[in-house]
């Protein structure tokens, strides 16, 4: 009987009841809630009990000034977080539309992904699906991930396999690093590859460590036995280009970024770059809407898929993937 009576009660919650329960949970106060909700605060309490009637206990202790969840509480919110995804994401799917005529995609990149390939990517897209709409971040995948898992984005676009156990990814394309210098760099005009004695020893500016591609770089080197010597760091891939295109330091960037910068001279290597795979990331088991895959599909059109270096010119293996926190 009381297991009948238990399943029955759940005609009596609604899709609404979740979402006011997670609208106080992360606002921890009932009244700022109503106004994100844009409901009366009387409206939303009278909700809470109910859901608490229908579940059987008691979501959040209103005893202090903070509204604060329930051991209950804490553990029905995650599977209300969880069923609201899934119900979003059914929405999503009810509504797309397969002309893409018309819809919205949420999206993440890495820093490097948005100094040279937004542009043409999205000017592609555009061209094409006019009445998409897109919403474009620029963060580490750490963040990329999260927000994946959480629902908060549709895709995600860096250069390491997926971290989390929530998101999965797949293979865009692949790319690879080239040695890059300015006009005025006494390497501009040169023919010849640099022998690794001659270029392990070349003052470089950088991305930081906390950039994937830093981190690619570091691994190629300390595989061929050297320290790269850093000049310059910086956080910020344009303050890079700029760097070496007025000075006499030279860096590592994605062979794309040269031909978008004339004012670049790549110099090549004897001992070449590894190749490098882009990959695109969601969360896992979640709907991918025809206009996210539309965007992969013009993604992997833009991306640059080079000719991998021959054995005789690059290293035996290719360098371990970290698995460390990385901006890209």
């Amino acid at each position: 009987m009381l297991a009948i009576g238990f399943t029955n009660s759940w005609g009596a919650m609604l899709l609404r009841h979740i979402r006011y329960f997670l609208a106080v949970a992360e606002q921890g106060n009932f009244t700022r809630a109503a106004e994100a909700l844009h409901v009366s605060q009387p409206t939303l309490s009278q909700q809470i009990k109910q859901l608490e009637d229908t579940l059987g206990a008691p979501l959040f202790d209103r005893s202090g000034r903070a509204v604060r969840l329930t051991d209950a509480g804490e553990a029905w919110m995650r599977y209300a977080r969880l069923a609201l995804q899934d119900l979003d994401a059914g929405a999503r799917a009810i509504h797309d539309v397969a002309t893409l005529e018309r819809g919205h995609l949420r999206l993440a990149m890495t820093p490097t992904f948005t100094a040279y390939l937004v542009g043409p990517t999205i000017d592609a897209f555009y061209r094409r699906y006019p009445g998409i709409t897109l919403s474009i971040e620029e963060m580490a995948q750490e963040r990329i991930e999260t927000l994946l898992a959480q629902d908060r984005l549709d895709l995600g676009i860096a250069f390491e396999m997926a971290q989390s156990a929530e998101v999965e990814a797949a293979a865009l394309f692949s790319e690879t690093l080239e040695l890059m210098v300015g006009a005025g760099h006494p390497l501009a005009a040169r023919h010849r590859p640099l022998t690794l004695a001659e270029w392990q020893h070349l003052p470089l500016a950088l991305l930081s460590g906390d950039f994937a591609t830093r981190q690619f770089i570091d691994r190629y080197c300390t595989q061929l036995g050297f320290r790269p010597q850093v000049a310059v760091e910086a956080n910020a891939l344009g303050a890079i280009v700029e760097i070496v295109r007025r000075g006499q330091l030279a860096t590592l960037l994605p062979a794309a970024i040269a031909r978008e910068n004339r004012q670049l001279k790549k110099v090549a290597l004897a001992n070449a770059m590894p190749v490098r795979q882009a990959v695109w990331l969601q969360r896992k088991g979640a709907y991918r809407s025809a206009a996210a895959q539309a965007f992969i599909a013009v993604l992997q059109e833009q991306g640059v898929t080079p000719t991998p270096p021959s054995a005789a010119s690059s290293p035996a293996d290719a360098p371990a993937r970290s698995r460390g926190k990385s901006a890209n």
